[in-house]
């Protein structure tokens, strides 16, 4: 039995005439493709290659095994186009909703895995503030949403048909300006250390976060700047120049482009939970596709909180 991998290695030589373009053609190095074809001729139990100067030319064993090659790998080719037909996963268009957070740190790599695996399916991206992106999925915009819910506070749940499936729980940090006097310490900052201190709040346009002012309010922490954006880069922007400080998911704090010192909180029970919601058994396969990405693809498991 020869590996698929090193055929597809010779017919590559043989069209291309040399292995250093082979290799190009194929993502390899030329070393590295060179190991794999005398990984073949020893399998193969024969010269399947003849170097030259100017490149490489296959042997009468070599064209032999090519040409059988070709057929193999158009049969496997077609295989797999008939296996993604038969699973709903040739063609057609997946449409995905998500908040801008997750779109811009977690969900790239996860389509970029689906787009590899099926290039035939359409993608479309469409960017919802939570919980819009609910609403979307319930009304058949999207197939599927990044969403997300803090606490402490109000989850509401999803409407009839649509299930949230959590696939990522982080905590929320207070984030300063580099050299504030809470930025010393590498223990968590009890919360009532937060009062009377100028706090930036985007509460006001954004419900999901209510609850967590609201907490913060209770323990004496009242904005002192309110940032009217639900976009966490203009926070980290403002507080990055000293303007005051937040508290925002970890993930925000680690991306953000402008320098910020970190505290975690106590209690830890600040914390936001990322979820994807869809269709449950109504989802296509496409879609139930990427919701396996997105379980395995952010990093770390969830749990319910």
């Amino acid at each position: 039995m020869y590996d698929p991998t090193r055929l597809a290695a010779l017919v590559a030589v043989a069209e291309a005439g040399s292995i250093t373009r082979a290799a190009a053609r194929l993502g390899y190095t030329a070393p590295a493709l060179s190991q794999q074809l005398a990984k073949l001729e020893r399998e193969a139990g024969a010269a399947l290659l003849v170097r030259h100067h100017r490149g490489a030319r296959l042997t009468a064993a070599g064209e032999l095994l090519a040409g059988r090659a070709r057929r193999v790998l158009d049969e496997m080719e077609q295989a797999r186009h008939e296996l993604a037909r038969l699973a709903g996963l040739s063609g057609g268009r997946l449409r995905v909703g998500t908040f801008t957070t997750a779109g811009i740190h977690l969900l790239p790599p996860v389509l970029s895995a689906f787009r590899r695996a099926h290039p035939d399916v359409e993608l479309a991206v469409t960017d919802y503030e939570p919980p819009d992106g609910v609403a979307a999925v319930a009304a058949g915009e999207v197939d599927l949403a990044l969403t997300h819910d803090y606490e402490p506070g109000p989850v509401a749940p999803p409407p009839s048909g649509v299930l949230a499936e959590p696939v990522l729980i982080e905590e929320l940090v207070l984030i300063t300006a580099v050299g504030q006097v809470l930025a010393d310490g590498s223990g968590r900052l009890p919360v009532t250390e937060l009062a009377g201190r100028p706090l930036i709040s985007s509460a006001p346009t954004h419900p999901p976060r209510r609850g967590v002012e609201s907490a913060l309010a209770a323990a004496g922490a009242l904005p002192a700047v309110v940032c009217e954006s639900p976009g966490y880069a203009l926070v980290c922007a403002l507080v990055s120049a000293g303007i005051g400080m937040a508290v925002v998911p970890e993930m925000v704090a680690a991306m953000s482009p402008t320098p910020l010192s970190v505290r975690r909180l106590e209690p830890a029970s600040f914390r936001r939970t990322i979820s994807v919601v869809h269709r449950g058994d109504r989802a296509s396969p496409a879609a139930a596709t990427l919701q396996a990405l997105l379980r395995s693809g952010f990093g770390r498991a969830a749990a319910p909180g």
